[in-house]
């Protein structure tokens, strides 16, 4: 449709182009009001209440009390109180650290490094698809998995350790020098490709002019990596460190069907310490103090962590 239009006037010998108004058609639905999307929303809202504000204060008031079978009994503040004390509890919040450290670094080495070699290349969707695998899988199931290969009688992983001269007879669970290890390598086998996908995502936001002007003044590749591309991916990797920092601390999936937290106590990490005490002892009170703890500290580092993700944040003009 044209926005001119030419109009005759009789009087006039010259026709002048005369600027047609152009209307949208009245719109019969009405613009709906914030109170319809709340209550679009109340059911949802109700049911994550249910399932995570209610447990939570549950938590507390079990943390409180000693908790046992039909007896609920006010304790002064007992379970706390009693938590200094116990070595097992202090020696899992030191355990824990020790496999979030191993982990997250070998998880982003190796994630960056996957990232920078399959970022643009013939075969990169194929081979992010493969390299995802571990991760889609339940980690009972990759628990059940690596047991198996490192098992000292059939397992593969333990042949060829053994052949190789770094372990002997015993299996690498079997040992309370490195069982450790072991669970470490599990746990980067299956959620390193989370990294490199974080990665990958953040590599494509680089700036390619800048790593062109860089290579023209002659930098290398590994000068172009740490004054352009990793300053970029910087926020990137922050989220990536928070969210495995996080699962480190939830995840004892694979853990317990390994070794249960042992051999002894070499791998029994708070959050494991936390399940024996809560469900195989049953001390339900003893564990919602455990827990809510680990909760505190968990929000606390999470926080610091998104305190240097914004400082890291260019300032807006």
């Amino acid at each position: 449709m044209d926005l001119f239009r030419v109009r005759q006037f009789p009087d006039s010998v010259e026709s002048r182009p005369v600027p047609m108004s152009v209307t949208e058609p009245a719109s019969l639905n009405k613009p709906r009001s914030k109170s319809f999307y709340f209550w679009l929303m109340a059911p949802a809202i109700l049911v994550l209440a249910f399932i995570s504000i209610y447990p939570f204060f549950w938590m507390i008031y079990m943390s409180l009390h000693d908790v046992d079978i039909g007896h609920v009994e006010w304790n002064n503040f007992a379970n706390f109180i009693k938590l200094p004390s116990d070595t097992r509890f202090l020696m899992g919040w030191v355990l824990l650290a020790q496999y979030s450290a191993m982990c997250l670094t070998l998880q982003i080495v190796i994630g960056v490094f996957l990232a920078l070699a399959l970022n643009g290349t013939r075969l990169e969707k194929i081979l992010v698809t493969t390299l995802l695998m571990p991760m889609m899988m339940a980690p009972l199931v990759a628990g059940m998995v690596w047991y198996f290969l490192y098992n000292g009688t059939f397992g593969w992983y333990h042949w060829l350790l053994q052949s190789l001269g770094i372990l002997g007879p015993k299996s690498i669970l079997a040992s309370s020098n490195t069982a450790m290890i072991g669970l470490v390598l599990v746990d980067v086998w299956q959620w390193t490709p989370l990294i490199t996908l974080i990665t990958l995502a953040g590599l494509k936001r680089v700036p390619q002019d800048q790593l062109e002007a860089n290579m023209v003044d002659g930098a290398s590749p590994f000068r172009n990596f740490v004054s352009v591309t990793l300053p970029n991916l910087y926020p990137v990797l922050l989220i990536a460190i928070m969210l495995r920092f996080m699962d480190n601390f939830r995840f004892i999936d694979s853990i317990l069907v390994l070794t249960g937290g042992g051999p002894g106590n070499a791998t029994k990490i708070l959050p494991v310490y936390l399940f024996e005490v809560s469900f195989k002892f049953f001390k339900l009170g003893r564990g919602a103090a455990i827990a809510l703890i680990l909760l505190v500290v968990t929000i606390i580092l999470g926080k610091l962590l998104v305190r240097v993700f914004d400082r890291q944040q260019p300032s807006k003009v």
